[in-house]
């Protein structure tokens, strides 16, 4: 495998990615909001959760994946070590959050599916997200979006600044940070058919029926999915789907998307530039940054909605 030393993620950080943070920081309220979710960062209840209730992987606790999940560190050149917790959640999923103590979370459902080599893909694909910094603004959209569903029973002041706009652009920004964190795994893979296995897996894999799955015929259906786009109502489902139309936000581009951009890239002059190392290294490492200027009162009175906020949910809390 290769290893990218001192590699920054502006090297293969996805343009529609930088394009959704800037209208993401556009919006506005983003600045306020910004603020107060430094103020009441849901980073450490977190850790507090998974070191309570997971299992921390390590050199004698899941040795092959934390074995995996080391290498894959060093290709990527990130030299602060996250912490690696396997939850026991038979959903297909795996993330990565926090920003002082960032972590990585998989669930015992996707170790049950994948091979070591699929996982090595996820595995890199998650530590994308870290390398990007992506974790900060992921886990500042879960946040705004538990605080807008508070606000359609409890509204104290706070319901112009948690726009649907902005939560409209906070999961646009989601979805195509995964494609930078698809690239990352590439980089570290080398080889793009294992990234696609694994996609073609989360979509709809077995253990039972695995070896009925094809990916040729996985490829086939993601050229199928590009032709509908030719079709401006195909358009416009999509959009509704992906933004709540089936009753949530999807976090993910679909996965047959998702092929059709990582093949493109792995095809690409940037990509062999960066296989022969010519690539952009670091030197302020981490791609987003949500420290703001003050807002002068603007801060003050939302400070103080806050805390009336709080302490309305304090109250309701003491009543049941």
């Amino acid at each position: 495998m290769p290893t990218y030393t001192g590699i920054s993620s502006e090297a293969f950080r996805h343009p529609l990615d930088k394009q959704a943070e800037q209208t993401l920081r556009s919006v506005p309220g983003f600045n306020i909001l910004a603020k107060s979710f430094l103020e009441y960062l849901y980073e450490r209840p977190q850790q507090i959760f998974l070191m309570g209730n997971s299992i921390k992987a390590g050199p004698r606790q899941y040795p092959t994946l934390y074995g995996i999940f080391r290498e894959c560190m060093k290709d990527l050149d990130i030299s602060s070590e996250p912490s690696l917790y396997v939850s026991q959640n038979p959903q297909v999923n795996a993330y990565s959050l926090g920003h002082e103590q960032p972590y990585l979370i998989f669930n015992t459902g996707l170790l049950d599916l994948l091979n070591e080599t699929e996982l090595r893909t996820v595995i890199a694909h998650e530590l994308g997200h870290i390398k990007c910094d992506h974790s900060v603004l992921i886990q500042m959209a879960i946040w705004a979006m538990g605080a807008a569903s508070l606000l359609g029973e409890l509204t104290l002041g706070l319901g112009n600044l948690i726009t649907t706009g902005l939560i409209y652009s906070f999961y646009e920004w989601r979805r195509k940070a995964e494609l930078s964190a698809d690239r990352a795994a590439l980089l570290v893979m080398d080889d793009l058919n294992p990234i696609l296995n694994s996609m073609m897996k989360m979509a709809g894999g077995t253990q039972r029926y695995g070896n009925e799955c094809h990916l040729d015929e996985f490829i086939r259906q993601s050229e199928q999915y590009r032709d509908l786009d030719q079709d401006n109502l195909n358009q416009f489902y999509k959009f509704f789907i992906y933004n709540g139309g089936n009753g949530v936000f999807l976090t993910h581009p679909f996965p047959v998307e998702r092929l059709h951009y990582l093949t493109e890239w792995s095809t690409s002059q940037e990509y062999q530039n960066i296989r022969q190392g010519n690539y952009k290294r670091v030197t302020k490492e981490g791609s987003v940054d949500v420290n703001v200027e003050e807002e002068g009162n603007e801060v003050d009175i939302l400070r103080k909605q806050i805390e009336e906020l709080q302490k309305e949910i304090d109250r309701i809390k003491s009543e049941n």
